[in-house]
């Protein structure tokens, strides 16, 4: 008999057509996010036909990129503004679309070349950069700010100071950081994806590495989920949901993942002045609008609203069930203590990436003839920063406790898959 002969899989492919619709679709489920988002808050409104250029500003800063902030007030006076924030929604949607079309491909692989993912990810990467460019030079309006009718508007108009304020794209540095943006997303996935193929030589990393980057992927979206519930609750009972749903399209992880290190017990640093607010919840408003500048924590929180402790049961809950599913996913031959470890530094630099990406600075003003701010609603300031340190000593706390814990609780778990059992070494019998 003729043996049966099983022909090879044919190698995936993922030239340049593939290559464009990932990173067209990525594109587009960004503008959607940012363009709905921007309509849920009222910017549809904005005069010169703003909107579209505002929403891919919108896009440029949800990958990295950097605004530029500018203002005229004429000869006799002088504007000023910064902003610094991403609208993490539209990040997180465009990493998780571009993430799948990375992996696509490459599904039902044990082990791609380096050789051929460096190129995979660099018709993306190239693809990627013109997307960045043309986002740079659109990006870009000037507009008109209205003081009013009163003696502003008089001083303004005698001195030629009518204020101007506007925003442009820093392009080098645009296409810097979103180009590490992409090169992170890709990274990311290769590492949590369980299926992912990797080279080679890096395969003695998923034991350590995937595992945990798993559960804290998973621990992330998990807290957006619960976010997204209670902002739909809070939506259909408190009122506001136009506002509401503006936030949960922009930026809904930005205050999830807050929340998450504010359960660990870290402390925030922050001020809210003029007409700037956070809109959800109230209570972060009522803390920080104060005239100094003001701490947030689980303490402070919970002095204005009782039932902020259920920040601490959620992280409770959330962290033990990913230590448990990371347990569960690992070799039964990994030591509790090496999980707690694992989770332990898995969880620090988690909280590291919340704490650098969920900071919030915004500031503008008005002077005129050097007589300091204006005020009359032409001034205003917000900004949000951790207490950084103490914020990653805290996850890795965490990670300790409930790495061990969970370890422990999944030891009569049957894991999927082989398990892998240590070589035995010289002389071992």
């Amino acid at each position: 008999m003729t043996p049966v002969t099983v022909a090879a899989r044919p190698a995936a492919r993922h030239g340049w057509t593939r290559a464009a619709a990932t990173v067209l679709s990525g594109l587009a489920v960004m503008f959607a996010l940012a363009a709905l988002g921007l309509w849920a808050a009222g910017a549809t409104g904005l005069p010169d036909g703003a909107f579209a250029r505002v929403v891919a500003a919108t896009v440029v800063t949800a990958v990295g990129g950097t605004l530029e902030l500018t203002g005229d007030a004429g000869p006799l006076a002088r504007t000023r503004a910064g902003l610094t924030v991403m609208p993490l929604s539209v990040t997180l949607a465009g990493a998780l679309v571009i993430g799948a079309g990375f992996l696509r491909p490459l599904r039902h692989r044990a082990v791609a070349s380096a050789r051929e993912l460096a190129g995979w990810a660099a018709r993306l990467g190239l693809l990627w950069l013109l997307a960045l460019i043309g986002l740079g030079l659109a990006a870009r309006q000037t507009f008109a700010v209205d003081v009013g009718n009163g003696t502003l508007s008089d001083l303004a108009g005698l001195f030629g100071g009518a204020p101007t304020v506007g925003f442009t794209t820093d392009v080098p540095l645009t296409v810097l950081f979103g180009l590490l943006w992409l090169a992170g997303v890709l990274l990311l996935a290769l590492l949590v994806a369980p299926g992912a193929p990797l080279p080679g030589r890096l395969l003695r990393l998923r034991e350590p590495v995937r595992p945990a980057a798993h559960a804290m992927i998973l621990l992330l979206l998990g807290y957006v989920a619960v976010g997204l519930v209670v902002a739909l609750v809070a939506a259909a009972t408190r009122g506001h949901p136009a506002e509401t749903f503006a936030v949960i399209l922009l930026g809904l992880p930005n205050l999830a993942w807050l929340a998450l290190t504010l359960g660990q017990g870290a402390t925030w640093h922050g001020r809210v002045d003029g007409p700037f607010g956070l809109p959800m919840p109230e209570v972060l408003d009522h803390v920080l609008r104060t005239p100094d500048i003001a701490t947030l924590n689980l303490r402070t929180l919970t002095e204005q609203d009782g039932g902020m402790w259920w920040l601490l049961v959620a992280q409770v809950v959330l962290t033990s069930a990913v230590a448990f599913l990371m347990a569960a996913r690992s070799p039964a031959w990994v030591a509790a203590w090496r999980h707690a470890v694992r989770l332990a530094v898995a969880l620090a630099l988690t909280v590291l990436m919340v704490c650098l990406l969920c900071r919030i600075s915004a500031h503008y003003g008005l002077s005129l003839l050097g007589i300091g701010d204006l005020g009359g609603g032409l001034s205003g300031e917000l900004f949000l920063r951790p207490r950084l340190w103490q914020a990653v000593g805290l996850g890795a706390l965490w990670g300790l406790v409930v790495g061990f814990l969970g370890a422990l609780a999944a030891r009569p778990v049957r894991r999927r898959g082989r398990v892998d059992v240590p070589a035995a070494g010289p002389g071992t019998p």
